[in-house]
């Protein structure tokens, strides 16, 4: 069986279980989900941005009006419980848990943990972050030891 380490910032489409389901063709995968609830504050100009460079001028001008921190836990929580019973429902073994703090650390502690053969990092494009390789999927590539993918997600929940 193969195991991955998926990394998450929304609950997955239909279209991103399948398409992380068929990556390794009829291999058993086992997934273990990491979703971090979104962030503070600090975080907010970088998602305003990517949201203006991807021509989608309304998002930025709401993402006062998003949850983050504390009051993004509940939301991440049922982001996680979808992603989860989807990943189930389409034949996968799937466990996972929010990150709250320091996500790097807790991804590198669960691939040494379960012994992970590679991570996963499905995200949508943050192209400030991703320019300057301090998003997720450049930074794991520096600290876990297996091969790190990174996918963007398919389409908006």
């Amino acid at each position: 069986m193969f195991t991955s380490v998926l990394m998450i910032e929304k609950a997955l489409t239909s279209a991103d279980v399948e398409f992380v389901t068929t990556l390794h063709g009829d291999e058993t995968v086992a997934f273990h989900v990491l979703l971090q609830p979104r962030g503070d504050q600090a975080d907010r100009l970088l998602r305003a941005i990517d949201d203006v460079a991807l021509g989608e001028l309304d998002e930025a001008a709401h993402e006062r009006e998003t949850p983050e921190g504390e009051a993004a836990v509940g939301q991440g929580q049922q982001a996680l419980d979808v992603s989860l019973l989807a990943l189930r429902s389409a034949g996968s073994e799937a466990e996972g848990r929010l990150i709250e703090d320091h996500p790097l650390d807790a991804l590198k502690a669960l691939v040494d943990e379960i012994d992970a053969d590679e991570v996963i990092v499905l995200t949508d494009p943050h192209y400030v972050e991703e320019f300057f390789h301090r998003d997720w999927a450049s930074r794991a590539r520096h600290k876990v030891g297996v091969p790190v993918l990174k996918l963007f997600s398919h389409s908006k929940v």
